[in-house]
C-alpha cells in the first residue's frame, strides 16, 4: 500500500473518532489554545505568545512533516484550538485534510505570507534560457556529441530534476530575515486572537526579533571567512534553498524538496560527478533524513560527512538544536567548519 493510499486511511479513521467527540469548548482560563504544525514553527510561536497561550504543535521533534500521519489525538487538539499557525506554501500536505477531519473553523495564520518565496519554476526556466543561449553559439559538430550521450552527461546535477513535488519551495524559515516575517504574522495573529495580551505579544517579539538580528549579524561575521569558492556543502533533501540565497552557499541535494523524493540513477551519477569535479567534501547528513543516498556519496568520492545539520525540525531538549535559534547557529557554524576544512 502506498503512502498516500496509508494517510488517506488514517485521516478517515480521525474523521470518524472527530465525528464521534463533537464540538469541544475552549477552555475557560486565560490562556489561547494555540496549534502549531511543526517543531520550528512552535518554537517560534512559543517565543511570541509566551505563558498567555496553551501550544500544542503537531510534528514533534526530530518528526517529518513531510511524511507526517495525523491521528486522532491531533484532530482533537484542532477542534479544541482557538487558532491554527501553518507554514502554508505546500509544506503541509496533510493539513486540509486534518482541519476537515477535525471540524475546526477557527483562524488559521498561514506564517510565510509576505515572504519572497523562491520558484522554482522560474529558477528552472532561467536554467533553460542559459543552455539555449549558450548553444546558440556552440560548435553544431560540439552538440552533436552530446547528442549521442544521455540527458545528463555533461551537465551539472539538476536538484529539482525529476521530482514531483510544487513549484514554491516552502523551508522559508531557513532564512533568519524570513523568520521576522513570520513573527510578524503570528504576532498579528495572536493579537486579533487575544487582544487583552496585546503589549506581552509585542514585547516578546520585540525582543524575539532582536534576538534574530543578532545572530544574523554574528552568521554573516562568521561566514566572512569562507571563500566564495568553498562554498559548496550536499545536504540530503533540498531544504536549504532560502539558507543558500541568504548566505551565498550552494547546496547540492540528491532529493528534492520532500524527503519522500527518491533520486534516479542519472540524477546521482550527474551529483557524484560534480562532487568529483569541483572538489566538494563537506556532506552533511540530516536530523529527519534517510541517510542511505549521502552514505552512498560519500562511498564514491572523496568527501566526508561533516556533521548533521538539521532542516526541517528541532532537536530533542537535549540535543544540539532544541530551539529555532540554536537550530540557525548550529547549522551555520558546522557547514562554516566544514566549507573551511576542504
Amino acid at each position: 500500500m502506498s503512502i498516500r493510499s496509508t494517510r488517506r486511511i488514517l485521516l478517515a479513521g480521525v474523521a470518524a473518532v472527530a465525528c464521534m467527540w463533537g464540538p469541544l469548548s475552549a477552555q475557560a482560563d486565560e490562556q489561547l489554545d494555540v496549534v502549531a504544525t511543526f517543531s520550528i514553527l512552535g518554537d517560534m510561536t512559543a517565543h511570541v505568545g509566551g505563558d498567555r497561550i496553551n501550544l500544542v504543535t503537531l510534528v514533534g521533534p526530530n518528526g517529518d512533516a513531510h511524511a507526517f500521519f495525523p491521528e486522532p489525538s491531533h484532530a482533537r487538539a484542532l477542534a479544541q484550538a482557538d487558532l491554527v499557525v501553518v507554514n502554508g506554501l505546500g509544506f503541509e500536505g496533510w493539513m486540509d485534510r486534518l482541519v476537515e477531519a477535525s471540524g475546526y473553523e477557527g483562524p488559521i495564520v498561514v506564517a510565510t505570507d509576505g515572504i519572497d518565496v523562491i520558484d522554482l519554476s522560474e529558477e528552472h526556466h532561467d536554467e533553460e534560457i542559459g543552455h539555449d543561449d549558450h548553444a546558440d553559439h556552440a560548435d553544431h559538430d560540439e552538440h552533436d556529441d552530446h547528442a549521442d550521450h544521455d540527458d545528463h552527461a555533461g551537465h551539472e546535477y539538476d536538484a529539482h530534476a525529476g521530482h514531483d513535488h510544487g513549484d514554491l519551495d516552502p523551508h522559508a524559515w531557513q532564512d533568519l530575515a524570513n523568520a521576522k516575517t513570520y513573527v510578524g504574522n503570528i504576532l498579528a495573529a495572536l493579537i486579533e486572537a487575544d487582544p487583552q495580551g496585546h503589549d506581552i505579544y509585542e514585547a516578546n517579539a520585540a525582543r524575539y526579533l532582536g534576538e534574530l538580528d543578532a545572530l544574523d549579524t554574528e552568521i554573516r561575521t562568521v561566514l566572512e571567512n569562507v571563500p566564495e569558492s568553498r562554498r559548496v556543502v550536499v545536504t540530503s533533501h533540498d531544504a536549504f534553498g532560502y539558507l543558500g540565497r541568504a548566505y551565498d552557499i550552494t547546496f547540492l541535494a540528491p532529493e528534492g524538496l520532500s524527503t519522500e523524493d527518491e533520486p534516479s540513477a542519472a540524477e546521482m551519477a550527474a551529483l557524484i560527478r560534480q562532487i568529483r569535479e569541483q572538489g566538494v567534501t563537506a556532506v552533511f547528513i540530516e536530523n529527519i533524513a534517510d541517510n542511505r543516498v549521502t552514505q552512498q556519496i560519500v562511498a564514491e568520492t572523496e568527501a566526508t560527512v561533516g556533521g548533521t545539520l538539521y532542516s526541517d525540525a528541532l532537536s530533542g531538549p537535549d540535543g544540539l538544536a532544541p530551539t529555532y535559534l540554536e537550530l540557525m547557529r548550529h547549522n551555520a557554524m558546522s557547514l562554516t567548519s566544514a566549507m573551511l576544512a576542504f
